[in-house]
């Protein structure tokens, strides 16, 4: 299933949700005896949560910076929607290496899957969304069961995947640490086409226009889709945004994601 959606199909639905929303920042999700500094530095996350309700869904978000750099936030397309929203930090390049992000972005995952109900969110629907370098997490932790399962949890578990342009060979600053051109796509074990399998989590892909998007991260999002469909998982829809650059693609995209969360615009 591809599909081509333009600027104004997005921002035709209006969500009004009345609640008073919270917001509690930089909350550890490594332990506070981690012996790395920089590892409790950056292993935090930030909850922006309804409350005085219950039961709620919440979406994990990874910021993207090419795995070099960034920080946490929470898109406004997400607030005032009835739904918790986790930013969370990770370990940037050059001061670790992988996979110690994808392994960072699964124990905030696994977090939130053992803390959120402290907040009145439901554990069994938790989504995990994020953009390029963080839409790269995300494509790892739906496809690469074994950063999960190492915190105790399955992938299929998750509430859904929403990876917005993600690389899905192996990442560019993977291959810089290894001295490979950046340039030069290659297809190892930290690339996200190298775990492609059935998923029962709900799945989708995300990128901005092929014309304007980074080096061909729509094609290679399509890709995965292709290899998708031959393990015999033929429902993943692709979305290519019209108009859209790698940037600018973010809020349309998370208006297309909490939309299909909250069952306001199926697919």
């Amino acid at each position: 299933m591809k599909r081509i959606l333009s600027f104004l199909v997005f921002f035709s639905v209006t969500i009004t949700v009345f609640a008073q929303y919270k917001t509690v920042e930089n909350v550890p999700y490594v332990p506070s005896d981690d012996p790395s500094a920089y590892r409790r530095e950056r292993c935090v996350l930030d909850i922006y949560y309804p409350e005085g309700q219950t039961a709620y869904k919440t979406i994990v978000w990874f910021h993207g910076g090419g795995l070099e750099g960034g920080n946490k936030s929470i898109p406004k397309e997400f607030k005032n929607k009835g739904v918790a929203v986790v930013a969370a930090n990770y370990r940037l390049f050059p001061h670790c290496k992988n996979p110690e992000y994808t392994q960072d972005a699964a124990a905030a995952v696994a977090w939130v899957v053992n803390h959120i109900a402290e907040y009145g969110g439901d554990p069994k629907q938790v989504y995990v969304s994020g953009h390029s370098a963080g839409g790269y997490l995300t494509l790892m932790l739906a496809l690469d069961k074994s950063y999960l399962a190492a915190h105790g949890i399955d992938a299929d578990a998750l509430a859904g995947y929403y990876p917005v342009s993600g690389q899905t060979a192996t990442h560019y600053t993977i291959r810089k640490e290894r001295g490979i051109p950046t340039d030069i796509p290659i297809v190892d074990q930290y690339a996200p086409l190298n775990h492609a399998r059935h998923l029962t989590a709900p799945f989708v892909l995300i990128t901005g226009d092929r014309k304007y998007e980074m080096m061909s991260r729509y094609e290679e999002n399509l890709y995965l889709k292709s290899v998708l469909d031959g393990v015999g998982h033929q429902n993943i829809p692709i979305f290519e945004l019209q108009g859209f650059d790698h940037v600018k693609v973010i809020p349309a995209a998370c208006t297309l994601i909490i939309n299909h969360i909250l069952k306001k615009q199926p697919f």
